[in-house]
């Protein structure tokens, strides 16, 4: 069961195999058991895991079950549950119980889910490493002295050693991409405005997108499909028709060609200098697959790529300086415990509950923002944006879906670049422009690099195109058995 697929899952649920209560002990048993070593988890709930699932067991028996009821699964503690501490990773709200669910929450309990606990993560999703946790750092299950990556590595660690078989995570500028491809498990992205982001502590709001965590493209487009839909809480949510992302899954597939007519876009700019060795020689291994089985590699151009960085790191800060300044020690969260009046309370308790990545983008936003900088930056920074986004639509013009290296390395070691931040935000560079043009993205595990690190290969669609991309990663992963490779 540990190692079961959400299809497989269901069937031993609903033939009596298994229960829902017993699944769940199985997997809040392992987590007691890994956790110390991994520290994947900040938050677990068992009594609340027995409940639903008890109240799953009912749900079945009575033959009213949906795909995901009875499922266990961890959020990352990004997202408000009700009656559970919300950390975000960080000291400022490590005391924090949230008195309402996200809409994600209330989405996957009306669906039957079992919540197991909540994820560690970088400090308010800043961060590639989940090193800048005040819960201290998530390890990476293939080899314990490495990152996982973020900033969701906690639910990335939690699917990928199995302590849990789906995760929720988000993304904004690659945080559910970058750690899937560490940890070699399957992560997408979908388009902005896709997934609700009421009860999802905001870092910066124009980006900020929950994406799903699971071994397989198969179960991420489940857990997808039960957690995206509209929410009028948010004014980012876009009102359309409900989506089954798995449609395309069982799509009739045409002999040993599955894949045939589809067009593969490779960005040159993608393949140039940057990647290491070992990254470049599992992806050209998978595109080889795609092209056997029947895809058409086509090369295009992102000629604005290389300038995502650095537009990334002015309207992210920018927007994380005006989200976070409501955690001021006054209404929740840390509160110094002196100060000799309210100018120094809101001082002293920012300068206490914030680490140091925080405080660095803080920082950088509000000066990004004041005057005599705002044209000069954020004004650009925009143009720049819109820029990137216009080279995917001519992109989109040539191929179905682009494809490349999630990350340009395998996993670094834990401290490795926590001196070098620039060296950090680096390791986004293949990411940042998907979240930059609001664009869906997926990655799936595609080989091992050295010393027998995960290798993530970066899907990325046009608007609305998840199913695509997660039948596309079906397909390879049907040909394929990278996603069924566990540590240890």
């Amino acid at each position: 069961m540990i190692n079961a697929s959400l299809t497989e899952l269901r069937t031993a649920l609903d033939t009596k195999k298994i229960s829902s209560v017993e699944l769940a002990t199985l997997f809040l048993d392992r987590i007691e058991q890994q956790n110390t070593a991994l520290n994947a988890f900040i938050t677990v709930d068992r009594d609340g895991a027995m409940k639903a699932a008890q109240a799953a067991d009912a749900r079945i028996a009575a033959g009213k079950a949906g795909p995901l009821t009875g499922i266990p699964l961890a959020h990352k503690d990004v997202f408000c549950t009700e009656g559970l501490l919300t950390t975000c990773g960080s000291k400022m709200l490590s005391n924090f119980v949230s008195p309402y669910d996200a809409h994600v929450v209330s989405l996957l309990k009306a669906a039957g889910t079992v919540t197991l606990g909540k994820t560690n993560m970088d400090e308010f999703a800043m961060g590639s490493s989940n090193e800048n946790s005040h819960f201290g750092p998530v390890k990476n299950p293939w080899d314990t002295t490495r990152i996982p990556g973020g900033s969701s590595g906690g639910s990335a660690v939690a699917v990928a050693a199995r302590l849990a078989p789906i995760a929720t995570g988000t993304d904004t500028g690659g945080s559910v991409r970058q750690p899937a491809a560490h940890t070699g498990v399957t992560g997408v992205k979908p388009t902005y405005g896709v997934v609700s982001r009421y009860g999802m502590i905001a870092y910066a709001s124009s980006l900020d997108q929950g994406g799903a965590f699971g071994a397989s493209a198969a179960d991420c487009a489940q857990l997808l499909t039960a957690m995206a839909g509209f929410d009028e809480r948010d004014s980012t949510s876009l009102e359309r028709p409900a989506e089954d992302y798995t449609r395309e899954l069982s799509a009739p597939a045409s002999g040993d060609k599955p894949l045939a007519g589809l067009r593969i876009g490779l960005p040159r700019e993608f393949f140039a200098e940057g990647m290491a060795d070992d990254v470049r020689a599992a992806v050209d291994t998978a595109l080889d697959e795609y092209r056997k089985l029947g895809a058409t590699p086509v090369e295009v151009s992102l000629p604005n790529a290389k300038l995502a960085i650095p537009a990334y790191y002015v309207i992210a800060p920018a927007e994380a300086s005006s989200n976070l300044s409501r955690f001021d020690g006054v209404r929740y969260g840390h509160r110094a415990a002196e100060y000799r009046d309210l100018a120094e309370m809101y001082a002293k308790s920012r300068a206490e509950g914030f680490g140091a990545e925080v405080k660095r983008r803080i920082l950088v936003g509000t000066y990004v923002l004041s005057h005599g900088y705002y044209d000069a930056y954020y004004l650009q920074a925009q143009k720049l944006r819109r820029l990137i986004a216009q080279d995917f639509q001519a992109a989109f013009q040539q191929c179905d879906v682009i494809a490349g290296p999630t990350s340009p390395t395998t996993a670094w070691a834990i401290g490795e670049k926590a001196d070098d931040p620039v060296q950090m935000y680096l390791s986004d560079i293949y990411t940042i422009a998907v979240n930059l043009a609001g664009l869906p993205g997926l990655s799936h595990p595609c080989g091992f690099g050295a010393g027998k690190l995960p290798v993530g290969l970066q899907l990325i669609g046009d608007y609305f195109a998840e199913s695509r991309l997660l039948g596309t990663a079906h397909r390879f992963q049907q040909a394929t058995d990278w996603h069924l490779r566990r540590p240890g």
